[in-house]
């Protein structure tokens, strides 16, 4: 028995049990080491694709993005032309009375320059609708992109000159 024990437990036998030892724990860190290597490869190809996939949301958001707005741009166009029409600036200019007529009635019934003050602010409203900077349309404006700006339109001579009397008369009252 002490026989055998020395022959286990020889020099030779431990170094050759240490070095299968080792070797096996070689192996199994080398396995290790290249499942993780797969992985990390896998999570790089997963992560380029992604980094791709995003890339092209965006050049479709932005290429949607351009052409709502060149779209935003002809409608803007169409309703100066559409201004311009004989119809549309008496129908304008009936709105602008509608409006202040609304005001009037609300804030201050029978009383003329509350009148030509109401008319002043329909006419502003209408004009900041045009322009594109009420509160829906400053919202949109907000999620297609600031380079949707607003454009002139041109005003009905009458409610041009309705406006600057009332501008002249409150500037005058404030003295």
């Amino acid at each position: 028995m002490k026989e055998s024990l020395e022959t286990i437990f020889s020099p030779l036998n431990s170094f050759l049990m240490g070095l299968g030892l080792g070797a096996i724990f070689l192996i199994l860190a080398l396995i290790s080491h290249w499942k993780t290597k797969r992985e990390f490869k896998r999570y790089r190809q997963h992560l380029s694709d992604k980094l791709d996939l995003d890339a092209r949301n965006i050049q479709e958001l932005n290429k949607e993005r351009a052409r709502l707005a060149q779209e935003n741009e002809n409608l803007r166009i169409q309703v100066a032309r559409l201004n311009e029409k004989s119809d549309n600036k008496a129908q304008r200019e009936l709105e602008i009375y509608a409006r202040a007529e609304k005001h009037m009635m609300i804030n201050a019934p029978g009383f003329a320059p509350a009148w030509e003050m109401a008319k002043a602010q329909a006419l502003s409203q209408l004009e900041t609708e045009e322009k594109g900077l009420s509160f829906p349309q400053k919202i949109f404006r907000k999620l297609l992109g600031p380079n949707s700006s607003g454009s002139a339109v041109a005003l009905p001579e009458a409610a041009a000159v309705a406006a600057a009397e009332s501008s002249s008369s409150s500037s005058s009252r404030d003295d």
